[in-house]
C-alpha cells in the first residue's frame, strides 16, 4: 500500500484493488521511526487525529470504536466466563479499554513489540488509554510470539490478536504454526479472535486461508464477523473467532443485552447479524447455504 501525503491530504493507495482512501489533514503531529516501523500522527479536519503505521491507516478518533468494540466484545460474550485475557498487539490500547469494561475479567495482559505506538496513543488519543491504570491491566513491550511460546498450557480464556496487516512482522501471526501455539495456551472452552481484513477484498484469500489454518491448528469452530470500518481498505472489515472445544457461532445473548457498558456499535443484534454472512462471502469461503 502506498501513502501519498501533501499539505492538505493524506492518501493511502491500495494498488492491487485499484482504490484509495483520503482524509483532509491540517497538521502533522508526529513523525517517528521506531526500531520496528514508521509512525505518523496527523490532525484531520473531520476524523480527529489519525495514526498511520508504515503508510497504512491504523485508527482515527472518529471511527476507532467500530474496530475496538468488534474485536473485543463478540469474543468476550462468546466465552462462557472470561477471566484471563491476553492481547497480542493492540499498542494503541483501545482494545484493552474495551476488554476492561467487562467486570468479570480479572487480568488482561497486552503484549506489543513497539512502545512508541502506546506513547503516541498517550499523547494524541488519550481516550483510548484511560483504562491503562486499571489494576487488572498488565502492559508488556515484547515479542508476542515469544510470549506465547513461553506461556503455560491451557492458561488463557480469551486470546485477542490485534495485529497489523499480514505482511512483514505480522505475517506469521496468520499461519498455522502460530495458531497451533495459540490453541495450546487456551483453556478448553477458550476463544481466540483475530482481525481478518476486508470481506470485500479478502474473503477468497486471507479470510478463507485464516479459517482453514485455524481448523488445522485444532480449533473446533470458526466464525467471521464483518462490520463497517470507513478508514480501512474498502470501508468494510472483519474479525474471525475460533473456539477450542466450543462453538463460536453462539454467544451469551442475555448477558450481551443486559450490560451497562457505554458502547457505540456493539449490540446483541449487531453480533447476531454479523454471524450471518452474505452470500458472496459464503461462496468465497466455500460454505454451503446451510453449512
Amino acid at each position: 500500500m502506498n501513502p501519498i501525503a501533501d499539505n492538505q491530504w493524506f492518501t493511502e493507495v491500495f494498488d492491487r484493488h485499484g482504490s484509495a482512501f483520503s482524509l483532509k489533514v491540517s497538521e502533522k503531529l508526529l513523525d517517528v521511526h521506531s526500531p520496528y516501523q514508521h509512525l505518523e500522527v496527523f490532525a484531520t479536519e473531520t476524523f480527529g487525529n489519525l495514526m498511520v503505521l508504515d503508510g497504512c491507516v491504523m485508527l482515527t478518533d472518529r471511527d476507532n470504536f467500530l474496530y475496538h468494540e468488534m474485536i473485543a466484545h463478540p469474543a468476550l460474550f462468546t466465552h462462557q466466563q472470561p477471566e484471563r485475557v491476553v492481547i497480542i498487539g493492540g499498542g494503541d490500547c483501545g482494545t484493552l479499554k474495551e476488554v476492561l469494561r467487562h467486570p468479570g475479567v480479572r487480568h488482561v495482559t497486552q503484549i506489543d513489540i513497539d512502545e512508541e505506538v502506546t506513547k503516541a496513543a498517550e499523547r494524541f488519543f488519550p481516550a483510548l488509554v484511560d483504562a491503562n491504570d486499571d489494576s487488572r491491566a498488565e502492559l508488556l513491550f515484547a515479542d508476542g510470539v515469544k510470549w506465547v511460546d513461553d506461556t503455560e498450557d491451557e492458561s488463557i480464556d480469551v486470546l485477542i490478536i490485534d495485529s497489523t496487516d499480514p505482511v512483514g512482522p505480522a505475517e506469521g501471526l496468520f499461519k498455522t504454526d502460530f495458531l497451533t501455539r495459540c490453541h495450546r495456551i487456551l483453556k478448553p472452552g477458550g476463544v481466540m479472535v483475530q482481525q481478518s481484513e476486508s470481506p470485500l477484498y479478502h474473503s477468497g484469500s486471507i479470510i478463507r486461508e485464516l479459517r482453514r489454518d485455524m481448523r488445522d491448528a485444532g480449533f473446533s469452530s470458526v466464525a467471521t464477523l464483518p462490520f463497517p470500518q470507513p478508514v480501512y481498505p474498502s470501508g468494510w472489515w472483519s474479525v474471525t473467532l475460533a473456539g477450542k472445544d466450543c462453538s463460536v457461532e453462539t454467544f451469551r445473548e442475555t448477558a450481551a443485552g443486559e450490560h451497562a457498558m457505554p458502547l457505540q456499535y456493539y449490540t446483541v443484534d449487531a453480533h447476531r447479524s454479523a454471524l450471518v454472512l452474505p452470500p458472496f462471502m459464503r461462496q468465497a469461503l466455500g460454505k454451503t447455504p446451510d453449512g
